[in-house]
């Protein structure tokens, strides 16, 4: 007698049907996500393999000759486009953000937990390294939109000055 031998797919469902004694009917919900993505997967590959051998690969017939680019003068480089500093505002504002955030997160500890000192000052420390996050993350916000639209004006004035 010749021994019996099972896909690959039969052994998962096997294994997701004995998982449903344990999961209940978050195991039959598995099952089918596994089942469907099993499905759609063969899908897309023979869809895919389809599509390809279908394809037109003679693509230069379709592609123009461009014409010559005209030169046009190389634009001046705006502030956003040249790697510059942001300014003093970004490490007075991480600075102001670690202060704030690291007296806050260890006095809420030390108020409203059980904490040790040690523990209050770790979680001190930690608040100051997440307020100093947010501390550079907003004045690198607002230095960015301030030169952004500083120069975005400065376009304006410069395009109406032309057209006159």
């Amino acid at each position: 007698m010749r021994p019996i031998t099972y896909s690959g797919l039969v052994v998962v469902v096997a294994i997701a049907c004995a998982a449903i004694g344990w999961l209940g009917i978050a195991g039959w919900i598995a099952v089918a996500v596994v089942i469907a993505s099993v499905g759609m997967h063969v899908a897309g590959n023979a869809l895919g393999t389809t599509l390809r051998e279908a394809a037109d690969h003679d693509l230069a017939r379709f592609r123009r000759r461009p014409a010559a680019p005209a030169e046009l003068p190389r634009p001046k480089p705006t502030r956003l486009e040249r790697r510059q500093s942001l300014g003093r505002l970004v490490p007075v504002s991480a600075g102001i953000g670690a202060t704030v955030g690291g007296v806050t997160g260890a006095a809420a500890l030390a108020m409203f937990t059980s904490a040790s000192l040690a523990g209050a000052a770790l979680g001190g420390i930690s608040s100051g390294v997440i307020g100093g996050l947010f501390g550079f993350l907003a004045a690198s916000f607002i230095e960015i939109i301030r030169t952004s639209l500083r120069d975005a004006i400065a376009a304006e004035r410069s395009s109406l000055t032309a057209d006159r």
